[in-house]
């Protein structure tokens, strides 16, 4: 029986960071990507933000400097170029990629908008698994069960998350994997 990661998918872990909770209105201001499979390859790009709104409960998280993007973030056009080309070099040839995320509606929203509004097309197409409901479906608990909080105590050696794009998806692939591997049982 092939396992869950040997399906003809390419799991990518993706977070963000943003000046605020909807794109188009508020920018995204830095991508964090990883492989599921080993050897784990990574992608982290801060982008220059697209104006100026920025909610103070965002900034108190991501602790990014609009000030600091605006002349060194990389513009988004090129940003999106880049992550594309990154995400091609990953993913064998017939693979679908897919974007794996804890709270995968919120990181995707801002990846689609930006790969659609720059580059005309997304490359995850509407490909995009939220954790915590596959945590929700395996350990069979309640939504309101599925935090960060609740789930790491279950994998001890998980640590907070730091709200630095690239670690947290790193922490979180490890996260998505530890439940794959739970789920192995269940036919």
């Amino acid at each position: 029986m092939m396992s869950l990661l040997e399906q003809p998918d390419t799991y990518i872990c993706v977070d963000v960071e943003t000046a605020g909770p909807i794109p188009g209105d508020y920018s995204l201001l830095s991508i964090g990507a990883c492989t599921t499979d080993e050897p784990v390859s990574t992608f982290y790009i801060e982008l220059q933000p697209v104006n100026e709104n920025s909610i103070l409960e965002a900034a108190n998280i991501h602790k990014l400097s609009m000030q600091r993007l605006e002349k060194e973030g990389v513009p988004a056009y090129e940003a999106m170029q880049r992550f594309e080309s990154w995400l091609t070099s990953q993913v064998p040839q017939g693979n679908q990629p897919v974007l794996v995320a804890f709270n995968a509606p919120f990181d995707w929203m801002f990846i689609n908008y930006y790969f659609m509004h720059y580059l005309g097309h997304n490359p995850f197409g509407h490909a995009a698994l939220d954790i915590k409901a596959l945590y929700m479906g395996a350990a069979r608990v309640a939504w309101s069960k599925t935090s960060w909080h609740h789930i790491s105590p279950k994998y001890e050696e998980m640590s907070n998350l730091t709200h630095h794009a690239l670690q947290d998806a790193l922490d979180q692939a490890e996260l998505f994997k530890k439940i794959l591997h739970d789920l192995q049982g269940i036919k």
